[in-house]
């Protein structure tokens, strides 16, 4: 089986989105229980987590929520365990973007309708719902098939000197804000963290197209847009009271161009996770770094 159609049809339900995908995922040999000793007793009280695929748990085993693509190994369940929780509600969901903190996503009620007075930790993984990465990634893939060894979709995002991933990646800032600031509201106290996207390729800005099937010279522009996308979102935390996770930067080394037994993002459906989506032991390092920041 070739991986450029297993990757396009992967892509056709979109990363972020209901359907198959794929993105990050850490280091296997992470326990959840090197996360419990750094936060305990530190945040027991109710926790609600919000946010896209990439928080959801698209892909990986079990699934809890086929609807939002929501799995029982996602970083929300593991960190209620680590942090001593009897009480999370999670409402993370494939295609999530930011007005569907706010507003319903079709049928499904707006997200933060799981925050209340008392929430004690609110987790919010939003963002890339907003570019259409989706549709980006899949305009590059095809692209690709014309100029293999050039940089297509980076010049068909900037054509006339314009950068048009840069202006929406800069337009989402007021909306998380907006996100950050109604979850403020309904609960004062709570310890807000918002969790950025991790590496989806190597952040060297080598290629393997073997694997990946983009063109040699977009492999680098998609990481630095990636990048810029979590620049803004830790200015837009550090703006409105919330605490930036940094997924990228444990992630480097382990993205979707590594073997199966190193690699965070898969790079098509498998039955780890969703195409270009964190797997399982993406998830566990991103229970454990936030439990540390908790702790901390």
């Amino acid at each position: 089986m070739t991986l450029r159609p297993a990757l396009l049809h992967s892509l056709g339900a979109g990363p972020f989105r209901r359907g198959r995908t794929l993105l990050v995922a850490c280091c296997a040999g992470l326990a959840l229980s090197a996360a419990a000793p750094a936060s305990a007793g530190a945040n027991t009280g109710p926790y609600a987590a919000l946010g896209d695929s990439f928080s959801s748990g698209l892909g990986i085993p079990t699934q809890t929520d086929t609807a939002c693509g929501r799995s029982d190994h996602n970083y929300p369940a593991l960190l209620a365990a680590a942090i001593g929780t009897a009480s999370v509600t999670d409402v993370t969901c494939a295609g999530a973007a930011t007005q569907h903190i706010t507003g319903a996503q079709g049928d499904i009620a707006p997200q933060i309708d799981a925050v209340r007075a008392d929430t004690a930790v609110v987790t919010l993984g939003i963002g890339g719902n907003d570019l259409d990465l989706a549709g980006t990634i899949k305009r590059c893939v095809l692209l690709a098939y014309l100029s293999p060894n050039g940089a297509p979709c980076k010049t068909s995002y900037s054509l006339g000197g314009t950068d048009e991933i840069g202006s929406r990646i800069n337009a989402t800032a007021p909306k998380v804000a907006a996100d950050l600031q109604a979850i403020r509201a309904k609960a004062p106290h709570a310890r807000i963290l918002l969790v950025g996207y991790p590496s989806l390729v190597p952040d060297d800005g080598s290629a393997c197209r073997s694997t990946v099937p983009l063109a040699t010279g977009d492999f680098p522009w998609l990481r630095d847009k990636t990048r810029q996308l979590n620049g803004v979102l830790a200015q837009q935390a550090t703006a409105n009271g919330a605490t930036f996770v940094d997924t990228y930067t444990p992630s480097v080394g382990h993205d979707a161009c590594k073997p199966a037994e190193v690699r965070w993002i898969e790079p098509t459906d498998t039955a780890a996770a969703a195409g270009f989506h964190p797997n399982a032991a993406a998830h566990r390092s991103t229970a454990a770094k936030i439990a540390g920041l908790l702790g901390g």
